[in-house]
């Protein structure tokens, strides 16, 4: 496939038929195995914080990572990829909904829109407090998650009253949105009165999703972070050349332009596409770290 100007979807439309059909071939198998391996390493690393081994506070950051990193994995259900079965991605999407603050009915159509609009500063949800960083403060903020855990929590309550307006959320699923909403914070507050008895929820939970937070913040920066606003998902997408460690913990959404030019493809099958596209892709990075310093040095001091 060659062209240096042609979009996605000109490069889907060169796909043959028999390819596009593969690709979007969907699997419970390499779903449960992507999620067993994932959440075992979750259990590997909070068993030495749940009994207290010597040194078990180093386990705390993996822990966080692999805990915050779930969001990876909630994207994937709200497009019902990771699995076959469609409800084997709406049980998982609301479980792990949970540990991310995340309520997941409302996620599943804040991010249809932020496919729909990518990087459109007016209409794009990602954008709607504003745009991403670009002097140091904004950036350290950013890196903290505060931003997302007061969003989270600003969310939560304004679901659970019913507060719904944006035009992206559709009246007819308002009220499995209040419902979802006043289950979590119901939930949030039975963990919170347990750490009146028990330091588990917080050492487990809080704590590691607290310090795991900036690393998905610097890798969901990496996503578009810089990209023009413009239709073409080659270009207002970037793609981050991740070893096979993070491409695992993130569901192989380092490929992230080619998810977002063809979101039907299940993140098993992504580096499949990648093969197809790469060729095509527009923004890329060498890997987190590189982005980071290219991004790091556009920065002004400015706060």
């Amino acid at each position: 496939m060659a062209g240096a100007g042609i979009d996605h979807k000109a490069a889907l439309a060169a796909l043959p038929a028999t390819r596009k059909a593969d690709l979007t071939e969907r699997s419970d198998r390499a779903g449960i195995t992507h999620l067993a391996g994932h959440l075992g390493l979750i259990a590997l690393f909070a068993l030495p914080v749940a009994l207290g081994w010597p040194g078990w506070w180093i386990a705390l950051l993996p822990l966080g990572i692999l805990t915050v990193f779930l969001f990876t994995l909630a994207h994937e259900c709200t497009h019902y990829t990771p699995f076959r079965h469609p409800w084997l991605s709406d049980a998982v999407g609301h479980a792990v909904s949970l540990p991310l603050m995340l309520p997941f009915t409302w996620f599943r159509y804040y991010h249809l829109a932020h496919h729909k609009f990518t990087n459109d500063p007016d209409r794009d949800p990602e954008l709607a407090a504003g745009p991403r960083p670009e002097t140091w403060g904004a950036f350290l903020r950013y890196l903290t998650g505060w931003g997302y855990w007061r969003g989270m929590a600003v969310t939560l309550w304004r679901n659970a009253l019913g507060r719904m307006d944006a035009p992206y959320l559709p009246a007819r699923k308002h009220r499995a949105m209040q419902v979802e909403a006043r289950v979590l914070l119901v939930l949030y507050a039975l963990i919170a009165s347990s750490l009146w008895w028990s330091p588990l929820a917080l050492w487990l939970w809080i704590v590691p999703s607290l310090i795991g937070q900036p690393v998905l913040r610097l890798y969901l920066l990496a996503e578009h972070g810089r990209c023009p606003p413009v239709a073409n998902m080659l270009e207002n997408s970037r793609t981050t050349h991740a070893s096979r460690a993070v491409r695992f913990i993130a569901w192989n959404m380092p490929f992230h332009a080619e998810h977002h030019s063809f979101p039907n493809v299940p993140f098993h099958k992504l580096p499949d596409l990648h093969r197809d596209l790469a060729p095509l892709l527009k923004r890329t990075s060498e890997n987190y770290p590189a982005f980071a310093r290219d991004y790091a040095a556009g920065l002004t001091p400015r706060r």
